[in-house]
């Protein structure tokens, strides 16, 4: 996406996730396309603090850090509240932040499972619940969720993160009928085999197998999800909702 074409200027957008991989991506594509931010992560750092005082300076954009743990309630209504007492209207929300721990399923923990669906799911929903409430005021706004192919294709060892992003699918299919009609569209992008931080703890040999899979034969660039991300929050896809788009260099 072109930084120059600016389609996303004077709109404010709260991102989660943004200390690292796809998040990092695309709160650095949204500043570039005019976008304010309140960019959330889970704990502060001298470089993302530094990281977003730089963007805001060269993009000509306000960009306000808020710390939150998804394991942690208190932390993420204090942010959330944080986010409200701005007073500025809300344009765009984007749940991005999650995590993965791979087991197969006979060694799988309840307690493990429920670890995924909080950060994965149930944090993800008081989110979108609270940031909706804020955009009905204005009835409008672009919620976009990230869940995986394995949640469309199933993948062994991943029970709980396939499982936990096939409820993102269904919460948006959902959430976008029931928003709609208060002129709030909800879409998800379904990224595949991502060069970020969460990858490069696979074995190589899984991930050349997943790549033998693909059209394009490479991993795909945290950039590329991005944009798409900024295509979905931009008035260029006003007339899409309901969608769940797969990013995953045409998997066979």
């Amino acid at each position: 996406m072109a930084s120059n074409s600016k389609i996303l200027k004077d709109k404010n957008a709260v991102i989660t996730g943004c200390l690292q991989g796809i998040g990092r991506a695309t709160l650095d594509m949204f500043a570039a396309n005019g976008a304010n931010v309140w960019a959330c992560a889970q704990y502060p750092t001298d470089e993302f603090e530094s990281r977003c005082a730089e963007l805001s300076k060269t993009c000509n954009v306000w960009i306000k850090p808020i710390y939150f743990d998804l394991l942690n309630p208190e932390q993420i209504k204090e942010g959330l509240r944080t986010i409200a007492a701005d007073k500025k209207s809300i344009d765009s929300l984007v749940n991005i932040a999650g995590m993965t721990k791979d087991s197969l399923f006979h060694m799988l923990s309840t307690d493990l499972m429920k670890t995924i669906f909080e950060v994965n799911f149930f944090s993800q929903m008081v989110i979108t619940q609270f940031i909706t409430k804020l955009m009905l005021r204005n009835a409008k706004g672009s919620v976009i969720n990230i869940s995986s192919i394995s949640a469309i294709d199933g993948n062994a060892g991943q029970l709980a993160y396939s499982a936990s992003k096939a409820a993102i699918i269904g919460a948006t299919k959902t959430l976008s009928a029931e928003l709609a009609p208060r002129g709030i569209r909800v879409n998800a992008v379904a990224p595949g085999v991502i060069d970020t931080e969460m990858n490069k703890i696979v074995p190589l040999d899984v991930i050349a197998k997943h790549l033998s899979n693909t059209s394009l034969f490479r991993m795909g660039e945290a950039n590329e999800v991005a944009s798409t991300i900024v295509f979905l929050a931009s008035d260029l896809s006003a007339y899409m909702t309901g969608q769940i788009i797969r990013i995953d260099g045409g998997i066979k």
